[in-house]
């Protein structure tokens, strides 16, 4: 039963009369007993007009200011005590940042497209089969319509003993990622191994995309299979004060096919417990001329399992020596792909179903080439 014994606040210099509702007050008190309610701690919202003004204001408060796109995950991580910003700032007024535009570099896809609109977008699922199967597989559709390409992108990692409510955590005493300095994965662990859960990383990926990030000194453009690092509690190379802006993909080969593959507990909502996306391009003959494979929801960084071209190089869907190079393909990836406890599902049954998840994107991308 919550607690009547009266509370002071935490903050000596709190302007509030009674001296109990400013936001120190507020998370202080948040710590003290349960709430039958998760509710959203207090915070600014800004709203700017600009990417520029979005990015002096970052500028302006280093380390206190967080984006908000579609909320789908900061809203509720808020409520879960896991992100505390004191200024929120909502990019839904921002120009420019959202739709799909097709020139001779490729696609460019405004960050703030909603992952429904990418799924139906007619030039994404011609030029990028798997971006657009993998925005339709995240979360459900009332999410879909809110959530977007940028915050998928941006997500931050997850894992099974962080994504927690307070007193859970706090039970446990806390972790690395978040409060502690202890790992429930990796007992004696010195190094964050929550997973990378982002849907449409792999697919983005084998396209060999790009983002375009603003900042103070400008704009950058970085391929997004360079901008990871192995860390769970930050695994993206991105400073605080950059916006994304922008996602590219390159024109694709001729004859390039692609899909990927999820596994989730559940299909109607769940993050995965792992997917990959695949690859295939064929010549005029019909033989595989190049290849790639990705994966997601094993460690901090998306992974891409090297070697997968170098078995497929040369064969013809529908061919023995293609499902031959598929077993290969399948096997190899068993051996890269070590999923650890920071998801749920248990861990070896997960590694199990590597392969299986891995043939079926190969022969789906295969299908769709009418092979």
């Amino acid at each position: 039963m919550p607690s009547t014994t009266p509370w002071a606040c935490a903050s000596p210099t709190c302007p509030s009369h009674p001296p109990r509702y400013c936001a120190p007050c507020v998370r202080w008190k948040a710590r003290q007993e349960p709430d039958p309610m998760l509710r959203l701690p207090p915070y600014r919202l800004l709203e700017p007009s600009s990417a520029e003004e979005a990015v002096k204001l970052l500028t302006d408060e280093p380390g206190e200011a967080m984006l908000i796109a579609g909320g789908t995950d900061l809203v509720p991580n808020m409520k879960h005590g896991l992100f505390e910003p004191k200024t929120v700032i909502s990019l839904a007024k921002v120009e420019g940042l959202e739709g799909v535009s097709d020139s001779d570099a490729g696609l460019r896809l405004g960050p703030m497209t909603t992952l429904a609109d990418a799924s139906q977008n007619e030039l994404i699922i011609e030029r990028a089969p798997a971006l657009a199967q993998a925005a339709g597989v995240v979360a459900g559709p009332q999410l879909r319509n809110v959530g977007t390409l940028g915050g998928n992108l941006m997500l931050d990692t997850r894992c099974r003993w962080y994504n927690q409510t307070y007193f859970w955590r706090k039970g446990l005493g806390y972790c690395l990622k978040k409060d502690g300095t202890l790992c429930h994965v990796v007992e004696g662990g010195a190094r964050c191994v929550a997973a990378a859960s982002n849907d449409t990383v792999p697919a983005l990926m084998t396209l060999n995309a790009s983002a375009v990030f603003l900042g103070p000194d400008g704009e950058r453009e970085v391929a997004i299979a360079d901008l990871w690092t192995n860390d769970g509690i930050v695994n993206k190379k991105v400073s605080a004060d950059e916006l994304l802006i922008a996602i590219k993909v390159p024109p694709q080969a001729p004859g390039h096919h692609g899909t990927y593959a999820k596994l989730r507990r559940r299909d109607s909502i769940d993050f995965p417990l792992f997917g990959c996306a695949v690859r295939l391009d064929l010549d005029e003959k019909g033989t595989v001329s190049g290849a790639d494979l990705a994966a997601v929801a094993l460690v901090a960084r998306p992974m891409r399992v090297k070697g997968v071209e170098e078995l497929l190089l040369g064969t013809k869907p529908g061919s023995e020596a293609f499902d031959q190079a598929v077993e290969e393909v399948a096997q190899l990836a068993y051996k890269r792909c070590r999923p650890l406890d920071n998801v749920p599902g248990d861990a070896e049954w997960r590694r199990e179903m590597v392969p299986v998840y891995v043939r079926r994107a190969l022969r789906s991308a295969t299908a769709s080439s009418g092979a």
